[in-house]
């Protein structure tokens, strides 16, 4: 069993206001300014903390301030729609894609996270776009951004690659965007107001949980807090560390999968969203996140082989199945 499949033991005991304690722990800041001449370096920080930590923050790394404010936009222009609008694009079961509302129920909690978010996989939008009279070119300024955060995943990997062995371009391969296998994820999140709410109990924005993919993207609103991270080395402490959003820096921890696949050399990291506390800011929280999965196809195995051999399709369904109450996703 790995680290983080053990971590399914805390989440089950991770209640509001029950265990965990927050903790201050600093967050390594990874620049990626001149990422080509500078390779060997971030190379090495990046190892350094996805190796004992699991989650860490990228600053200079290509995409413009302005271009994350425009997809903040986008989402705000979805989630605004009427709710009897944002239903006509469910998320089938079992795909990720399309539109879901308090629906996501964690292990950690047995109660649905306080949130609604869209998926775009693009071979499964089928059906689930808004239409231009709905939401003027919302498909195409959504899917720009979406290949900028697959670049952005894709320079990350390419450094694990050369640390675990593999050619450089061995992940880059493996998420190829141009294959009908293709299932990397872009997800718009919208949690909900929390004024008035005064009976906290075991409510949370997102219930603890470690992500299923390689490594995840995830841009926070500014002034939007909540998120908190406990690596996996501490998970027995049940010690909490708040990561502040910050608007043009990408907050991105190591999934399952890409702990799998390193021989859990990479540790996939548990992270949860708190409701705020009534001194804080208790408006909607807005978040972006990108998820790099492997094409379904693409066959996963460390190179240690510590593991059998399997596909990224049946690894996520498997992940999907382990962390879920409801195994639909």
């Amino acid at each position: 069993m790995t680290q983080s499949y053990a971590l399914e033991e805390l989440q089950r005991e991770t209640t509001f206001g029950g265990a965990g304690s927050e903790m201050k722990r600093d967050v390594p800041v990874i620049d990626l300014s001149n990422f080509e001449e500078r390779r060997e370096q971030i190379a090495d920080e990046l190892w350094h903390a996805a190796t004992e930590i699991g989650f860490f923050q990228l600053k200079n790394h290509g995409i413009a301030r302005s271009e994350i404010d425009a997809a903040f936009k986008e989402s705000d222009r979805f989630f605004k729609l009427p709710n009897d609008v944002k239903s006509q694009w469910p998320r089938p079961k079992g795909v990720n894609a399309g539109y879901e509302t308090r629906s996501q129920i964690r292990p950690s909690t047995g109660t649905a996270d306080e949130k609604e978010s869209y998926q775009i996989t693009q071979y499964h939008m089928d059906g689930l776009w808004p239409t231009e009279g709905e939401l003027p070119n919302f498909q195409d300024n959504i899917l720009s951004f979406e290949q900028q955060c697959w670049e952005v995943g894709m320079k990350v990997l390419s450094c694990f690659a050369d640390k675990l062995g593999f050619e450089r371009d061995f992940f880059t391969k493996a998420h190829d965007p141009k294959q009908s296998d293709y299932q990397s994820t872009l997800r718009l999140l919208h949690y909900y107001p929390t004024e008035g709410v005064t009976e906290q109990g075991n409510i949370w924005r997102a219930g603890a949980h470690t992500d299923f993919d390689c490594l995840t993207l995830l841009f926070q609103h500014e002034g939007h807090g909540g998120l908190q991270v406990c690596p996996g080395k501490d998970a027995d402490t049940k010690q909490w560390t708040s990561v502040p959003p910050i608007a043009d820096v990408i907050t991105c921890n190591i999934g399952d999968m890409l702990m799998r696949w390193s021989d859990d050399q990479l540790k996939s990291n548990l992270h949860r969203v708190r409701l705020p506390r009534v001194d804080e800011y208790c408006g909607s929280r807005y978040s972006v996140a990108f998820f790099c999965q492997a094409n379904k196809t693409q066959m996963i195995q460390g190179p240690n082989k510590h593991y059998e051999p399997i596909s990224a399709e049946d690894f996520l369904n498997q992940r999907i199945q382990a962390n879920f109450a409801k195994a639909d996703r």
